[in-house]
């Protein structure tokens, strides 16, 4: 692709979701099909389907960067950050290039991985996924702060791998039981250490400047990049994920570790785990996200995430791999049946959602971290972790649960993920597990030719409609019969607006207009 072929298409993206946002108000400017801003009037057409928004711009126009940042000028609050707006977008059309560059010779050497071997929670197919644009935000190729040099020695999209670097930290926090492969002060080149702490390549010239943390000269153990790019393979059932000094998803969505977030997410982690043990027709698998270290410090923090059993022989596919291209031919998703897997990964998708709606938890849990987990011996299930942006009504819990020791959300760090609003939890059922987990997949199936948009849509509405029962009248109508339905404002949030500004205490849930019903509206047949 010429660098216009590339760049022409994010620039529509980028515009895109600006307008879906209603970012500085730019629906204001819509004359009949028409964004008509001084410089370049922009057509626009019906969105075809109608997802998050009736109107779409023409992806036809030979749209450049500079349009874009041109009209995004003229609308900008002079408080708005249109500076590193602008960064980031050039950042995303840098790292496009680099990735159509690089695609081919990856995908050679994934190629020439044997079967058994793509099996397991590793990192085959997380590479694969890393591909692909998110499915809402234009920009989700580009991380903040990395040269490419960066991008191609550790990022998932090249499947590269690494030696683990470590430091001796005074003064930490941990919990549970550290791997039997964690290195001993001598395998790192020390006499001895307070806790040793893994630290991506990445981050060591900011955790030298750490007062609690002593770097070790020596790196210690080989580690593959996931999809989140600051997580890496360790063991065939482990992971390990640290602090990386960059952005992605928006320049205030660090990629950092919070330490609060650790045990918040444990605290999660134990409450699903007693749903489930009440539960256990439901078909979900999660991740142990038990064991963690951290010194009070966004840099100085880790987490050991552990597998189970049952993901060891399996194919563990993302959901942000389904759609993505294999290396052998075709898409991932193409190596199954592709109607009947969609079918059972909407059942198994719902079930497990609404059941937890019914409890009063909706979770965070986007393409990234659900994945489906394939043995060709069981039904398709799910693999769930990272559970650190749940929303949580402790009273509805309470209720359901009874006195939980241990796994009492009133107990959470971030009170953020706390609530008593029934439409905030549905709020984030409708952008993440229906609009991110169904109907993205579903629109990118049609997009490929591989299952038709009136067929992929008839499932969603099939499915979730099966999953809610009588008890459920309340997320029945803010989903399948609602009139509208919420979106999220994800560049305006995380790049243009401060949240003082915006007034979202978290920018993960901070929402734009709402958009169309695509599960009851005739015309998204």
């Amino acid at each position: 692709m010429t660098g216009q072929d590339v760049e022409g298409p994010l620039a529509v993206r980028v515009l895109d979701a600006l307008f879906r946002e209603d970012y500085g108000g730019l629906r204001r400017f819509v004359d009949g099909r028409t964004l008509k801003l001084p410089g370049r009037p922009v057509p626009l057409v019906d969105a075809d389907p109608a997802f998050l928004c009736e109107l779409r711009v023409d992806p036809t126009q030979n749209l450049a960067l500079r349009d874009v940042f041109a009209l995004v000028r003229h609308v900008a609050d002079p408080r708005d950050d249109t500076g590193a707006f602008e960064r980031e977008c050039l950042d995303a059309l840098a790292a496009v290039k680099l990735h159509n560059d690089a695609r081919p010779a990856v995908h050679r050497r994934l190629a020439r991985i044997p079967d058994e071997l793509r099996t397991g929670p590793g990192t085959f197919y997380e590479s694969l996924a890393a591909y692909n644009d998110h499915p809402v935000h234009p920009t989700s190729r580009g991380r903040a702060g990395l040269g490419m040099a960066d991008l191609s020695r550790y990022a998932p999209e090249f499947a590269p791998s690494f030696p683990l670097r470590w430091a001796s930290v005074r003064g930490a926090t941990l919990a549970g039981e550290t791997p039997v492969w964690w290195p001993a002060p001598e395998d790192v080149g020390l006499p001895s250490a307070d806790a040793l702490f893994p630290v991506h390549p990445l981050a060591v010239r900011l955790v030298r400047d750490e007062p609690a943390a002593a770097m070790a000269p020596e790196p210690y153990l080989q580690v593959s990049p996931t999809l989140s790019m600051r997580t890496v393979a360790a063991a065939p059932l482990e992971h390990v994920k640290v602090p990386l000094p960059t952005s992605t998803l928006g320049l205030r969505n660090r990629r950092t570790i919070v330490p609060g977030t650790l045990p918040d997410g444990a605290l999660v982690e134990r409450v699903l785990r007693l749903i489930l043990a009440r539960e256990p027709h439901l078909p979900v698998l999660l991740a142990d996200e038990q064991t963690y270290g951290h010194a009070g410090s966004p840099l100085l923090a880790y987490l050991v995430r552990r597998f189970p059993p049952e993901t060891a022989r399996a194919h563990v596919v993302p959901v942000a791999a389904l759609l993505a291209e294999a290396p052998d031919k075709g898409h991932v998703i193409e190596r199954w049946d592709v109607e009947p897997l969609f079918d059972a990964y909407l059942s198994a998708l719902f079930a497990w959602n609404v059941t937890l709606f019914r409890y009063g938890i909706a979770l965070e849990a986007h393409q990234q971290n659900v994945a489906l987990v394939l043995d060709g011996a069981a039904a398709p299930r799910l693999l769930v972790k990272d559970n650190d942006g749940a929303l949580i009504d402790p009273a509805r819990l309470r209720e359901r649960l009874g006195p939980s020791p241990g796994a009492d959300p009133r107990d959470l760090v971030d009170r953020r993920m706390v609530t008593a609003d029934p439409d905030a939890l549905a709020r984030v059922f409708v952008t993440i597990t229906l609009h991110l987990c169904a109907a993205a997949p579903a629109l990118g199936l049609a997009e490929r030719g591989l299952l038709p948009w009136r067929t992929g849509r008839a499932l969603i509405r099939d499915r979730l409609a099966a999953a809610l029962g009588p008890r459920d009248a309340f997320l029945r109508s803010r989903t399948l019969d609602a009139d509208a339905l919420p979106g999220k404002a994800m560049v305006t949030a995380g790049t243009l607006v401060d949240k003082a500004r915006t007034g979202a205490a978290d920018i993960n849930k901070h929402y734009g207009p709402p958009g169309p019903n695509y599960l009851r509206d005739a015309t998204c047949f």
